[in-house]
């Protein structure tokens, strides 16, 4: 019992337990849609290209805008800009699932919605991830408050993706639009109910473009920030993207239907969720980067064992685990970023990450999704696998090279004190 308060312990933290209510509810309906579109693009194009540009679409506005997004974040009420891009963002899923609704849909149509929820999310993300220390009193539960959400976001991930399934088989995809867009109302309510204290915002003459040089030099100097950011980056581009080619392994290579699609989704963030609670189970961030480096491992392996899985519930078996290790990385970044920078660089430092977790996805999801029309997909994801286990590999000994130089710069500092 002891064990599971201390998993669980920001929850006793009102505006906390506001915010994650909130985007529980909103995050079941987003993954509602994300099935919903990916099938609806693959079945009505029956292109691997057409799933890549889609995707490429609603990510790209995040690698371009996401570092002037943290500038923003930096600049301004992070709560404000929250609030006007979860209005912005219900907006967009309401126009979505009027359009599939009355069946007036077009590709065109759908990429140009992707880009503009692309661009909101450039400023939603970078802001919500600067918040979360807002949301606790006590500084040190930040680790437990991250690997929470990131609990909340599988939880949603596993649930998302298995109602969608149902619904796609039986009412159709229309509902799972519409479903997205009704969720935004209790994300919203959670904000207006929240009790925060006034946030104190450094008026500045610099110009944006100045804020982002600032962020970056800061990273220059952090080297093991910068580290897990670039490995992150990585991960993202090699490997993240596999999820453009579920819909084909669920059509295609085990011959389902939009049931299997979302069975393969749900395992995933089933494994995905294991992870999450044992990232928040942790009670010290003393070894997250070896903990990073073994989750890309086990996220890239396992993806290279499912791309030739020929029976399903074999697939299942890997794909689980490949979740979870995947999950692990983005928590455990995410946590030592968080509680690694300083205050005042936040928003610009976590504007980074977020390219980096995000805004490298698209060009990999074209990538993919251009190479598996060709090449096919058990091809790319076993490619995409590889190269995700020699990146970790690669940072493994990067990691150890930067402690080795931090040992070496701070022992003429013991020297010099005993002297």
């Amino acid at each position: 019992m002891l064990a599971l308060t201390t998993t669980f312990r920001s929850l006793r933290y009102p505006n906390y337990r506001l915010y994650f209510m909130g985007q529980s509810i909103s995050l079941i309906g987003t993954w509602m849609e994300r099935i919903a579109i990916n099938w609806l693009v693959y079945t009505t194009t029956h292109s691997a290209i057409m799933l890549g540009v889609v995707n490429f679409a609603g990510q790209i506005p995040t690698l371009i805008l996401s570092p002037y997004g943290g500038t923003i974040s930096d600049r301004h009420n992070k709560y404000r800009i929250l609030l006007t891009t979860q209005i912005a963002a219900m907006v967009q899923a309401s126009i979505m699932a009027t359009l599939v609704l009355l069946h007036i849909y077009s590709m065109p149509a759908i990429i140009g919605l992707s880009i503009m929820l692309g661009i909101i999310n450039a400023f939603d993300t970078p802001s919500r991830q600067s918040l979360m220390i807002r949301l606790i009193d006590d500084k040190s539960d930040l680790q437990n408050a991250i690997a929470l959400n990131s609990s909340m976001v599988n939880l949603a991930r596993m649930l998302g993706p298995a109602v969608a399934g149902i619904l796609l088989t039986t009412v159709g995809m229309g509902i799972c639009f519409l479903i997205n867009a009704l969720s935004f109302i209790a994300v919203l309510a959670s904000l207006l109910l929240m009790k925060l204290p006034s946030m104190e915002v450094k008026k500045t003459t610099e110009s944006v473009w100045t804020g982002l040089k600032q962020g970056y030099a800061y990273l220059q100097q952090a080297e093991d920030i910068k580290l897990v950011i670039l490995l992150m980056a990585c991960t993202s581009f090699f490997v993240m993207p596999y999820s453009t080619l579920m819909p084909v392994f669920a059509k295609d290579v085990f011959h389902g239907d939009a049931g299997t699609y979302s069975l393969l989704n749900s395992i995933s963030g089933l494994g995905s969720l294991m992870g999450a609670i044992y990232m928040a189970s942790l009670k010290n961030t003393g070894n997250i980067k070896r903990i990073v480096i073994i989750a890309c491992t086990m996220f890239s392996a396992g993806l290279a064992i499912f791309a030739w899985c020929n029976s399903l519930w074999l697939a299942l078996c890997f794909v689980a685990p490949a979740g979870a290790g995947a999950m692990m990385q983005i928590a455990g970044t995410n946590t030592f970023v968080q509680t690694s920078v300083s205050d005042e660089m936040r928003g610009r430092v976590i504007s980074y990450y977020v390219m980096a977790f995000l805004g490298m996805q698209p060009l990999g999801s074209f990538l993919v999704g251009l190479s598996g029309h060709y090449a096919g997909p058990r091809v790319i994801l076993f490619i995409q696998g590889i190269a995700g286990i020699c990146t970790a590999i690669v940072f493994g000994v990067l990691f150890k090279r930067s402690a080795a130089r931090k040992i070496q710069r701070e022992q003429p500092l013991v020297v010099d004190v005993v002297n």
